[in-house]
């Protein structure tokens, strides 16, 4: 049986942000409890006091959450309850990037059912939370469509990925105006994680005609907008292409799931304290390779969708879809940027706890080639050799 979860709605216009009262209305909503980045609540942006106005139109009242840094943890979400408890807030809206919307998850959850445990989450056959509105101002996780949050456990620094088809917000928001402030190095890691999350559900043994057709679509969308916005972030026609690609992966993972780039990609970036889309993007080359004979037709697709001369025959194009990921990776600088957070030494010393967290989390048995150990720690040993080259190539410069 093929399932496809979705938010109710999904809005995408430039300057729609101008529409939320009306948005949060229509949810009933009118004690308004607002998580958003900090530094888009500080200046130059202060898209803070810009969201007051808007909501001030439809005599909402308003509170905003914005004590957080990195991605979220257990203790964020507890500190955003009691905020929104003392605020007797009856709807949540999270204006961000992937931290903004997962606690906001967790906030409509918690703040409306305070007994749920996290491990009850995903086997509760339906969840009781706030009405959850998501303005996405990155263009990445795709988080205003899933139906997972990530928020890692404070004492012991695992990061715990609950799901529920519950957790999908209300309606998702997207307006492209929102994400040109967003510098290039963060595009990058931002857009090739929805290109992850777009190929992982694409090659996933969870795939479905439906998911096939939102991830090759975002596949298509990511890979042509991606350099346009890496090189001129003002390009608003791209950044709408890449808010609705990012959003489309969104829809085609969190049904079809991701698998073993986001299973290792978690303990790295928890580990070396790497933003989510660089650890991302630094393993997907190494895991395509390991699949690569388990989905070689998919992987073909994938070459045709990022544009790749269809008249090669399977295998040359299935070769073609690393090198095109490799060619992104050196264009955007993702090893550059890699070896600013790793240490090539400490990442092969590490391994070990790295493989055993990998096996530990989501997104091993949904790949075609079912993983061990061995075949993680050898991805991380690629890893390391490659951080190690570009490392010694930079110093021979």
């Amino acid at each position: 049986m093929s399932v496809l979860n979705l938010p109710r709605h999904i809005y995408i216009e430039s300057g729609i942000i101008n529409k939320l009262g009306e948005f949060v209305k229509a949810h009933k909503g009118n004690r308004v409890f607002i998580i958003m980045d900090s530094f888009l609540a500080s200046s130059p942006i202060d898209l803070d006091k810009r969201v007051e106005g808007i909501l001030a139109k439809e005599n909402l009242n308003i509170s905003f959450f914005s004590d957080y840094a990195g991605e979220p943890t257990t203790d964020h979400v507890k500190a955003a309850v009691e905020r929104l408890n003392s605020f007797n807030g009856d709807c949540v809206i999270a204006i961000g990037g992937g931290s903004a919307i997962d606690i906001a998850k967790a906030v409509s959850l918690f703040g409306k059912d305070p007994e749920i445990k996290w491990d009850e989450i995903r086997s509760r056959p339906c969840l009781n939370r706030f009405p959850l509105l998501a303005v996405p101002t990155t263009a990445g996780t795709g988080s205003e469509a899933t139906s997972i949050m990530v928020i890692t456990e404070t004492e012991t620094s695992f990061k715990m990925n609950p799901s529920h088809p519950d957790l999908i917000p209300d309606a998702a928001i997207l307006d492209p105006e929102l994400t040109v402030s967003l510098p290039s190095h963060f595009t990058a890691y931002t857009g090739m994680d929805a290109l992850t999350h777009a190929m992982e559900a694409y090659v996933s043994n969870r795939a479905t005609p439906m998911t096939d057709f939102f991830a090759l679509e975002a596949i298509r969308i990511v890979g042509r907008a991606l350099p346009k916005v890496y090189q001129n972030g003002s390009d608003v026609e791209s950044r709408k292409d890449m808010i609705l690609g990012s959003c489309y992966a969104g829809i085609a993972f969190t049904n079809a799931s991701t698998n073993l780039v986001h299973a290792a990609g978690r303990p790295l970036g928890a580990r070396f304290h790497i933003p989510h889309g660089l650890s991302i993007a630094l393993l997907l080359p190494f895991v395509m390779k390991f699949g690569l004979e388990s989905a070689k037709e998919r992987y073909a697709d994938v070459s045709i969708a990022l544009g790749e001369d269809p008249s090669l025959n399977k295998d040359e194009l299935a070769k073609r879809s690393i090198e095109i990921i490799e060619e992104f990776n050196n264009q955007f600088r993702i090893w550059e940027d890699g070896k600013k957070f790793i240490n090539p030494e400490q990442l092969m010393e590490a391994i070990p706890t790295l493989v055993t967290d990998a096996l530990s989390g989501n997104g091993i048995l949904t790949n075609r080639k079912v993983p061990k150990d061995h075949d993680i720690a050898v991805i991380f040993n690629l890893l390391a050799e490659r951080l190690s080259v570009s490392s010694l190539n930079h110093s021979l410069q």
